[in-house]
């Protein structure tokens, strides 16, 4: 198993994401192809001879950054990371795609190079987000701003699939995340997609409304990519500011600093929850050979585990197993 990554995309490339793809080739024993600046990526390969022969370069001497048009990007910057990436990818060089750079790009780039599995109408992103003491996935967190009932049918589809395969969570309960829990609210993409889910054969258990996401009531939380994103960026923005005031008011008096101290191990607890580094990155499920995307801030640790999501993918046949469900008539009972 090859897995290439995106040695220059992401705020701490090359550094973190040549840190991170050294661990991974460690611990998981996988073949990495680093995709980049190869004098650079050069200056950091310090490691044992063992592990640095699991370790490939592909040059590559431009970069796509967050400031370019995805599209015009991806079809101008032909000697970036991210195209020799993904033409590496689509060419067979790889089985899968791990990048920290833009988002938009990545997606541009799996849709035109590397291709949708027959029958998937829009890939999808798909976030781990924090629902309980577990976590559910959220389909879509920005790939797809408009969507049609069929696309989200879909995404509920390889969803379920990658909550089987992958986190090995059985029969996962699937919502829409909506205004309300009574049918037939909402507008109208809501109260199709409602209809057409009941149609399948799928464990879709109604609609759930935004302040209950966070509890422990579903797996798979649908909607289209403009609610997702911004659930998504709402969470971590409420979180990180949340936690920044309780610090500070503890930080306050002396009695607050002790009973700081009393309670730092929970709230390093709760902050590791929310934080992307320990689940790696998301999906881009529906394309013809899997790809993570990183945060754009990941460190080593989120990289290392990027990769162990590639591997999951790959090791349970999580694409072999869509097209066997689209091959089924997609859950339509």
């Amino acid at each position: 198993m090859r897995i290439l990554v995106d040695a220059m995309g992401g705020d701490n490339a090359p550094v973190e994401i040549i840190k991170g793809s050294i661990l991974a080739a460690r611990e998981y024993g996988v073949k990495i192809t680093l995709v980049g600046k190869e004098i650079e990526i050069k200056k950091y390969l310090n490691t044992d001879n063992e592990t640095l022969a699991k370790l490939n370069i592909i040059n590559a001497e431009d970069v796509i950054t967050n400031d370019d048009k995805p599209v015009k990007a991806i079809r101008s910057k032909k000697e970036s990371s991210l195209v020799k990436a993904m033409n590496a990818l689509r060419d067979g060089h790889g089985d899968a795609l791990v990048s920290a750079g833009s988002t938009g790009a990545l997606l541009s780039g799996g849709l035109f190079i590397v291709g949708r599995i027959k029958g998937i109408e829009r890939p999808c992103l798909a976030p781990l987000f924090p629902n309980g003491d577990r976590f559910s996935l959220l389909m879509d967190a920005g790939a797809n701003v408009d969507c049609k009932p069929l696309f989200l049918s879909q995404f509920a589809l390889m969803g379920k699939v990658y909550m089987e395969k992958v986190l090995d969570i059985q029969n996962p309960k699937i919502a829409l995340i909506n205004i309300g829990t009574e049918q037939g609210k909402g507008n109208k993409l809501v109260i199709d997609t409602y209809d057409l889910l009941n149609k399948m054969d799928l464990n879709f258990i109604g609609s759930v409304e935004a302040r209950d996401i966070l509890r422990n009531e579903t797996d798979i939380l649908l909607c289209d990519g403009f609610v997702g994103n911004v659930v998504l960026k709402l969470t971590e923005g409420v979180m990180s500011e949340l936690i920044a005031q309780i610090k500070g008011e503890l930080l306050k008096t002396t009695k607050g600093k002790l009973g700081g101290l009393l309670i730092q191990d929970s709230v390093r607890q709760l902050n590791k929850r929310f934080d992307y580094s320990e689940h790696g990155g998301a999906p881009l499920l529906g394309l013809k050979s899997p790809i993570i995307k990183a945060h754009g801030s990941s460190n080593d640790v989120a990289i290392k585990n990027a990769i162990r999501q590639s591997k999951l993918f790959i090791d349970n046949k999580v694409n072999e197993m869509i097209i066997e469900q689209l091959e089924m008539g997609g859950g339509i009972s």
